[in-house]
């Protein structure tokens, strides 16, 4: 005689395997490795192992994707930024691991851009803890720190004349007190020259107008282990 089968208890069984799966699925999701921040680190890390005192930029995706030249005074220039950094990035932790005990001759510090696009965006006095706090974790690492002025932003692309205007507000903020940031822990402040627009090929990320101001901004900071 063939078995009846419940299937209320089957149905059961399914719904329950689905939920189970549903919730397996979304903590893999969230447990998903950023790739490219991990090859980008190891690719730091490795180009670090290769120089003793090297300058080192370090800051967001506009230090990772800017072509600055390899040297200054014989001290090789090393490009130390990860895509999405902020104040917030602990990029003071990571560089102190990745050089592993070594110094750099200098380090010139690129941030904020992102701070200011945050969507629980933080004020002057929080961002300027923040800021201090990895200029001093930076100092353990470097007889020379500067910092440099955050890039505008314009409407371009996706970036809208309002959301432009908003961001414009908040980064000059910023800017205000980045000198004072600076001169309190102990770096230079340097400003950016003026950028011919479009200097942006989306609103924040630079052009070759872009980069030809903030690579001239960086090599001016770096100039200081020249002597």
């Amino acid at each position: 005689m063939r078995a009846q089968v419940n299937w209320k208890l089957v149905s059961l069984v399914v719904v329950v395997a689905c939920a189970s799966a549903a919730v397996w699925i979304s903590a893999t999701k969230n447990q998903t490795p950023d790739l490219h921040r991990e090859a980008r680190q190891f690719t730091v890390y490795q180009t670090l192992n290769r120089y003793s005192d090297p300058v080192i930029v370090l800051g967001d995706s506009i230090v990772e994707a800017s072509t600055l030249s390899r040297s200054i005074c014989g001290r090789a220039i090393v490009n130390a930024g990860l895509n999405g950094a902020s104040t917030a990035s602990d990029l003071g932790g990571w560089l102190a691991a990745a050089l592993d005990g070594k110094r750099a001759a200098m380090i010139v510090v690129s941030l904020g851009v992102n701070d200011a696009m945050s969507p629980a965006t933080q004020g002057k006095d929080e961002f300027a803890t923040r800021y201090g706090a990895l200029l001093d974790r930076l100092s353990s690492s470097t007889p020379r720190l500067a910092v440099l002025e955050i890039a505008p932003v314009e409407a371009q692309g996706r970036m809208t004349v309002k959301l432009r205007d908003e961001l414009t507000q908040t980064v000059k903020n910023y800017n205000n007190i980045l000198r004072d940031v600076a001169a309190k822990h102990g770096a230079t402040f340097v400003a950016l020259p003026a950028m011919p627009a479009p200097y942006t090929v989306d609103g924040v990320h630079l052009n070759a107008n872009g980069y030809q101001a903030w690579d001239q901004a960086v090599m001016q900071a770096a100039g200081a282990v020249c002597g």
